[in-house]
């Protein structure tokens, strides 16, 4: 099979006796199947070939390769010849590629790893098998606590019962000045969670949760951002659908401005949740709560367009996949965030927000101005309480201006 992707007798005989010959076939398929370009899975066939050629002449077995020969292998390929900027990349996909095989070990930790890397990773455990909370929020907790150990302790041996109130006091302070009210809470919540960890495993003597600070957040503060109905039509339309990625960006924009749907839903969508039958769509919401919505007409136009002559062909199941390799589908809804910016600047809008959610909350107020209830506003956004959905009511200019008082001068 290898000779499809590069035909060279004798490129092909080297791959053949090496110790990597039984696995450079499934590796050159996966790379192709996943989008990259011919070219590229030739030249990783090619430098794999060295590699396994460079192993053969130093006495290495597969079971050997790690990250410590890899880099060996690149110092001395680097005295013959220049690097290519795809070298690293290629090798970090084939040790990660035999590692899910089980062919190799998993990597130990690193000389550069900090010295707290251990801590993390047991409170990473915790919060899977513990608290069972969802991946997303297990990644932010992490990055809050390795942001805070980098901070306190730098490249020191964390001394995790010097700990005390002011460090936690000092580093929310901090945090407050830079993030919103909002993510300063997500901050705080994450630090609650690893003093709760560490007392619980006894590492510290101190209930330190009780001295994280509880951000202020003002609900119905602030006004709710939203863009009008006909700049909503006008960034509709400026999306060009002449391209794949112009349909696939298109269908997106459908689904964040006429169903509501907040960013990583739209990014978690599968093809098992479109029910083209019954005309509906499954939107796995928050908390692993699952809603079917009815699929509006041009909505469900535009995905079809992006399936039927837009999508890559492709193994994953999500709706919305990566155009450029490798092909799959979105992390998280940070790519439907930009996606969304990207199309407000070629539309010539500048919002104060820019993100995926100013399209649901411009839903929400042309429905409230149209006559719509918060009660059926709640319903479509799939709010929980009611009370979610009750700062929209500060939009309504309508029924805001009959509880206004009469100016007590009469009219000037």
């Amino acid at each position: 099979m290898i000779e499809n992707f590069y035909p060279n007798p004798i490129v092909v005989q080297r791959l053949q006796a090496g110790p990597l010959n039984t696995h450079i076939d499934t590796f050159a398929q996966q790379l192709f199947d996943a989008g990259y370009a011919l070219w590229t899975v030739k030249y990783a066939v090619r430098l794999l070939a060295d590699l396994t050629t460079w192993m053969q002449q130093q006495g290495l077995a597969i079971t050997d390769l790690t990250e410590l020969p890899v880099n060996t292998f690149f110092q001395h390929r680097y005295q013959l010849r220049c690097p290519h900027r795809d070298d690293q990349a290629i090798l970090k996909k084939l040790l990660v590629h035999l590692r899910m095989l089980g062919v190799i070990a998993a990597p130990v930790k690193a000389i550069g790893d900090p010295a707290y890397a251990s801590i993390v990773q047991a409170f990473q455990q915790y919060l899977i098998y513990q608290r069972n909370l969802a991946p997303s929020t297990i990644h932010s907790y992490l990055n809050t606590v390795e942001h805070f150990l980098s901070q306190r302790f730098e490249t020191m041996s964390p001394n995790l019962d010097a700990l005390c109130a002011q460090d936690v006091t000092g580093f929310m302070l901090q945090q407050a000045r830079r993030y919103s009210a909002g993510q300063t809470q997500l901050i705080a919540s994450a630090l609650r969670s690893f003093f709760r960890f560490l007392l619980q495993q006894a590492l510290i003597t101190t209930n330190l949760a009780q001295c994280v600070p509880t951000p202020a957040r003002r609900r119905l503060s602030t006004l709710p951002k939203f863009i009008s109905a006909d700049d909503v039509e006008r960034l509709l339309h400026s999306i060009e659908q002449k391209t794949p990625e112009g349909r696939r960006n298109h269908a997106i924009m459908q689904l964040l401005a006429r169903l509501g749907l907040r960013a990583a839903e739209v990014a978690a969508l599968t093809l098992n949740d479109l029910d083209w039958d019954a005309g509906e769509i499954i939107v796995r919401g928050k908390g692993g709560r699952c809603d079917r919505l009815p699929l509006p007409y041009e909505v469900g136009q535009a995905i079809a367009n992006y399936l039927c002559d837009g999508r890559p062909s492709c193994s994953t199941r999500c709706v919305f996949v990566r155009h450029r390799a490798p092909q799959r589908g979105f992390a998280n809804g940070e790519a439907v965030g930009t996606i969304v910016r990207r199309a407000l600047d070629r539309a010539g809008l500048n919002p104060a927000h820019k993100g995926a959610h100013l399209l649901r909350h411009s839903l929400a107020t042309r429905l409230l101005r149209n006559g719509a209830s918060l009660a059926e506003i709640g319903e479509l956004l799939r709010h929980r309480n009611i009370n979610t959905t009750q700062i929209y009511a500060k939009v309504d200019e309508s029924a805001l201006r009959k509880l206004a008082l009469p100016w007590p001068g009469g009219e000037a």
